[in-house]
């Protein structure tokens, strides 16, 4: 084997896999990237067995042939050489990198120890969808995401396609937030609708290697999901388990709605904040005018402080209700445009946050009981 590649695109490309490499000192082989060169392509692969990247790269190929050997030692020199062009080539049992002014020798390892990369070869569902579509929608969901080993099937995000609708969601038991796609944003292949898990590392990985340009092709089977593009694939292991029924949790009516400017809201929460307890609760009120809501937070330790917002209200009226300020701050955040409608339902039912320009996206959180 022996390659010629632009430095950038080798650095470009180990950068898609270096999450998937994983320190292991019982299979010490996941410390490797694979390196293919054969069919005209090059191609870095790596996995941590819960899912597995791939990314073809440009480059001059002498010679054809696999290897793999230590992504770290490739990845040192390639982030530290200042050279444009770099040869990798096989010789004598090593890996040798070479530049205009810099040798190295690597020992590579056995190539039938790496771990066979599994394949969909009989995809169930396809689904086809502008990556920057996909990723904003995940970047919505993604703050109510969280890994949980009491109840391992809430650990990544929910794909619900029902032909004329793409939902995504996402929920840690605290708060839950879901994203709406209508058909004309994507294409399926199935006459039929479909459930399916995918784990958060999974799809945190999705967000951070995939360009936003690009169509994204998602095949699934009963166990695996694979994300791909042109140049670059990732496979994953599904969640097994039934993702809970949330529709019980999402509030039929609003007691109170409260329309507020949205970075004035999150200016006052950062404000507030500073006070709040061990359990980052701030507490909000609605003043006897129904005209602006207090913010207020208190530390034995350091005192207290308040914060009054304008607001155009509707509904009932309400008294204090304490929420997780950080729960508060990921909602907000994830909505766009000036305002927000801030739905409550006095102290002890879930508080909607959502978009008065967008109804395809919601946040729901629930508040502390003090």
């Amino acid at each position: 084997m022996k390659v010629i590649i632009l430095n950038s695109k080798l650095k470009e490309g180990l950068n898609v896999i270096e999450r998937s490499i994983q320190e292991s000192g019982n299979l010490p082989i996941l410390k490797n990237v694979l390196i293919k060169v054969q069919n005209g392509k090059i191609t870095l692969a790596g996995t941590n067995l819960e899912f597995a990247s791939i990314v073809n790269i440009p480059g001059k190929i002498n010679e054809a042939g696999v290897v793999t050997a230590p992504f770290q030692a490739i990845n040192r020199i390639v982030s530290n050489s200042d050279s444009e062009r770099i040869t990798l080539e096989l010789k004598d049992n090593n890996l040798n990198i070479e530049t205009d002014n810099y040798h190295a020798k690597i020992q590579v390892a056995n190539n039938e120890d790496f771990p066979i990369i599994p394949k969909i070869k009989q995809p169930t569902n396809v689904l086809k969808i502008n990556n920057e579509t996909f990723k904003n929608s995940l970047l919505k969901i993604l703050p109510a995401a969280q890994v949980s080993e009491i109840r391992p099937e809430i650990s990544g995000v929910l794909i619900d396609c029902q032909i004329s609708l793409l939902k995504i969601a996402a929920t840690d038991t605290f708060r839950l937030s879901e994203k709406t796609l209508n058909n004309n944003q994507f294409q399926i292949t199935t006459d039929e609708g479909f459930k399916t898990t995918i784990p958060l590392k999974t799809i945190q990985e999705v967000v951070r290697i995939f360009n936003d340009s690009e169509e994204i092709q998602i095949q699934f089977d009963d166990n695996q999901v694979l994300f791909k593009n042109e140049n670059i694939e990732l496979i994953s292991r599904l969640i097994d388990g039934e993702y809970p029924d949330y529709q019980a949790i999402i509030p039929k009516k609003i007691d109170t709605e409260l329309r507020v400017n949205r970075e004035q809201f999150i200016n006052a929460i950062k404000l507030v904040s500073g006070f709040s307890g061990k359990v980052n609760d701030i507490k909000v009120s609605l003043h006897e005018s129904g005209k602006t809501i207090e913010i207020h937070s208190a530390n034995q330790n350091l005192g207290e402080n308040r914060y009054l917002i304008p607001i155009k209200h509707t509904g009932n009226k309400f008294e204090e209700i304490s929420f997780n300020w950080r729960y508060l701050l990921d909602g907000l955040r994830s909505n766009e445009g000036e305002s927000v409608v801030f739905g409550v339902n006095g102290d002890s039912r879930p508080a909607v946050i959502k978009s008065p320009e967008d109804s395809s996206y919601f946040y729901i959180l629930m508040p502390i009981k003090i």
